[in-house]
Order: structure tokens, then C-alpha cells, then sequence
């Protein structure tokens, strides 16, 4: 059993170097345009990379938007992070209760409980203890231990508003991975927007939001991974424009060879899902495509009913047996 792997400076170099070369591309493209130019940068951030680019008259102006951009997303990871010890959200988890909580964590906790409400349980935070079960056995824990830990796994026995936050019962913890990374992004595209940027991508880790165009009359074009080796890189390819793209996957962290077991969970039995492989929304917000992707890898292909009734809302699912399933609409190039 091993735990989340570390990105190394040699790999964050690569994926660099590889985003450079995407920028590029994308600049070449842009090329016929006489004034607009595309600034990019990529840095690490909440155990990822993130690549962002503007498209602007001010490439000056455009390289402080991005420094803020990246303040403003580091400074709500400092408070979000389950990573880092001195954290709001560490200081919930170790001390069962944190006051005056901090205004992005209770939009991510309010955001997180109307997910698990609309899922009937499928998205929950508290499934942290079941999460570090799996993370720190060398083999499949016991159904035994499964079934203990499950009762410290339910998210009506969080207590939420604007003075305190805390659990009913001892042992409880949150992690806050299915949604906290899309609403760093979307504080992010948000100072972009505050610098007068309408044209601009920012990504983290295959979740992002596209604003506008990269060209005009040409927006954002998406490729998605796919999840077996056998079914080549990508799967399709799509445009977004004004859009925000979430994919959650098996073999993101697997905790078994034959990926039936990784660390997507179903709150209410325990174990992995079994039926889907790969699951990418499109929502308005990354946080919430983040959540709803979380949720229907949880919930299988029964999961695009919901997002068939969410407005503004489109899913595209990978079967573990290569099945591919999308809602009613959703567009590919």
C-alpha cells in the first residue's frame, strides 16, 4: 500500500517544459493577431502544477495579474490544506473544533454539505478516516476495520456556522480534495478577472476553467485523458468557453493493481465503486464540476440523471470495462 506520490522538481521541470511547449503552440496560433498576446506561467501548487494563461493587450499588466492570481490561490490553500499542519482545516481535524473559521471554508464547507445532500451521501467530506485507512495499510484492510471506521464517516455530524465549525464525535475528519482544488481556481480566475482579464485558462491538475477565447472566434480546446493505456491517450477532444472542466479517475491513486480499489470511496460501504473508471464534468464553476465529478465516480452511470437536470451541467464517463457514457449534451469536436 503506498501513499500519494510527491511530484519531484525533475517531473514539475518536465510538465513545465511540456506546458511551455503548449504555450507556445497556442502563441503561434495567435501570431495573426497584432496587438493580444499570451502570458503563461506555471508553478507548483496544493501538490500540482498550475498552468496559467492570459490573453491581453498588457503583457506587463498581465504578469502581475498572474503573480496575484497565484497569491490569492496560496494564501486559501494555506487555510484548506490538509497538508499543512498549521492549516484552519488541520486545526479542525486535530483539535475536532476551530473557531471564527475562516469565510473559504465555510463556502467550501457549505458547498461540500449541499453536494452530499443533492447525492444522497455519495460526496462526503468526512470520509477522511476511511482515506487514511487505506493510505496507511500495506494490504486491503479488514471488513472489520471498514465497518469501525465507517461510523466516524457521516457529514450530518458536522456542525457548521460563522462562529465555530467541529464534529459530534471524537475521531472525525474531513478532507476537502474533491472540492477545495476547483475553489483555489476559482479564486484564482477571479483575481484574473479583477485585472480585466477575460481571455484566460487557468489548470490544476486536469481540473480548470476557460474564460472567453484563446483566439477569436476560437475557444479553448480540451483533450481527455483516457483511462486505460489500451484506449490510447486521449479519449475526445472538446471546446470550453466560459466553462469549468473537472476529471476525476481510478488511476489517480490506485490502491490495488487491477485498480478496483483507489482512493475515490463510497461513504456508505467502504469500499471503491466498481463501476466506473473515469468521470469529467462541465459545470459553471470548478468546484462544483470538482464535487460532481467526485460524486459520480461514487454514484456510476445512474449519476448523469442528476447532472441530465442540473442546468449548465455535462458529464462524460468511462465504464471500467471501456464503456463510454455522456449526457444528452455533451459537445465534442
Amino acid at each position: 500500500m503506498k501513499n500519494k506520490k510527491k511530484i519531484t522538481r525533475r517531473q514539475f521541470l518536465q510538465i513545465v517544459a511540456f506546458s511551455g511547449a503548449a504555450g507556445a503552440a497556442i502563441k503561434l496560433g495567435l501570431d495573426t493577431l497584432s496587438v493580444d498576446e499570451v502570458v503563461s506561467e506555471s508553478r507548483l501548487l496544493m501538490g500540482t502544477v498550475i498552468n496559467i494563461k492570459t490573453v491581453g493587450l498588457d503583457p506587463k499588466l498581465a504578469t502581475e495579474a498572474i503573480n496575484a492570481s497565484f497569491a490569492r490561490m496560496s494564501a486559501h490553500e494555506s487555510v484548506l490544506s490538509r497538508f499543512l499542519p498549521k492549516s484552519q482545516l488541520s486545526e479542525l481535524n486535530q483539535a475536532g473544533v476551530t473557531y471564527d473559521p475562516h469565510p473559504a471554508l465555510l463556502t467550501v464547507l457549505q458547498q461540500s454539505q449541499e453536494l452530499s445532500q443533492l447525492t444522497d451521501g455519495a460526496f462526503d467530506i468526512t470520509i477522511n478516516p476511511l482515506l487514511a485507512l487505506y493510505q496507511s495499510s500495506e494490504t486491503q484492510p479488514s471488513n472489520l476495520e471498514i465497518q469501525q471506521t465507517l461510523e466516524l464517516v457521516d457529514y450530518r455530524k458536522l456542525d457548521i456556522n460563522t462562529q465555530t465549525v467541529g464534529f459530534q464525535e471524537a475521531g472525525m475528519s474531513i478532507t476537502l480534495d474533491g472540492v477545495a482544488k476547483g475553489f483555489i481556481v476559482d479564486e484564482g480566475v477571479a483575481e484574473l478577472q479583477n485585472y480585466g482579464f477575460t481571455n484566460v485558462m487557468v489548470e490544476a491538475g486536469g481540473d480548470l476553467m476557460a474564460l472567453g477565447e484563446k483566439a477569436p472566434a476560437s475557444p479553448w480546446k480540451i483533450g481527455l485523458q483516457a483511462p486505460r493505456a489500451e484506449m490510447g491517450n486521449l479519449l475526445t477532444t472538446l471546446s470550453v468557453e466560459n466553462q469549468a472542466l473537472a476529471t476525476s479517475g481510478d488511476y489517480m491513486q490506485a490502491f490495488s493493481d487491477d485498480l478496483m480499489s483507489h482512493h475515490i470511496i463510497d461513504p456508505r460501504s467502504g469500499y471503491s465503486p466498481p463501476e466506473l473508471a473515469s468521470v469529467s464534468v462541465l459545470a459553471p464553476t470548478v468546484m462544483l464540476a470538482d464535487g460532481l465529478a467526485t460524486s459520480l465516480m461514487v454514484m456510476g452511470k445512474t449519476g448523469l440523471n442528476l447532472i441530465e437536470k442540473m442546468p449548465h451541467c455535462e458529464a462524460f464517463a468511462v465504464t471500467k470495462n471501456a464503456l463510454v457514457l455522456k449526457t444528452s449534451g455533451f459537445s465534442e469536436l
